[in-house]
């Protein structure tokens, strides 16, 4: 039985994000990144995380959340405006539980910007 992809559970992780994760492909759209991104999150990819951030706003180390029973429920997302201009803009709603607490969202408009063919993730803004 294969994995399902954390972005979307009707989906084999290893057709959807993992190509991404282990550098054998390029995500086609900023949505695909933002997918790919919340997957990583889900498995605690931190170099990923890192190497598909825009290297003007990336941190120069990123601590993942590892508070003890964090657990990733699912993605949503909203909205996907490329601006045909190598920008783009995904707002999507990312669902968490710790523990056996009631879920968590956490809703965000996120912009990204396509250098030298591949998109990247920009920055943020939390709703």
């Amino acid at each position: 039985m294969s994995l399902s992809c954390p972005c979307n559970a009707s989906t084999p992780y290893a057709s959807c994000c993992q190509p991404l994760h282990e550098g054998q492909a390029v995500a086609g759209s900023a949505e695909a990144l933002m997918r790919s991104r919340y997957s990583a999150y889900a498995l605690g990819l931190r170099d990923y995380l890192l190497v598909s951030w825009h290297p003007d706003t990336r941190p120069d180390t990123l601590d993942l959340d590892d508070t003890p029973g964090l657990r990733w429920l699912g993605l949503d997302v909203k909205r996907h405006e490329d601006g045909g201009d190598g920008s783009a803009v995904v707002e999507f709603v990312a669902r968490h539980r710790i523990g056996g607490g009631k879920a968590n969202r956490l809703h965000e408009v996120s912009r990204f910007a396509r250098v030298d063919g591949r998109w990247l993730y920009v920055d943020g803004e939390f709703k």
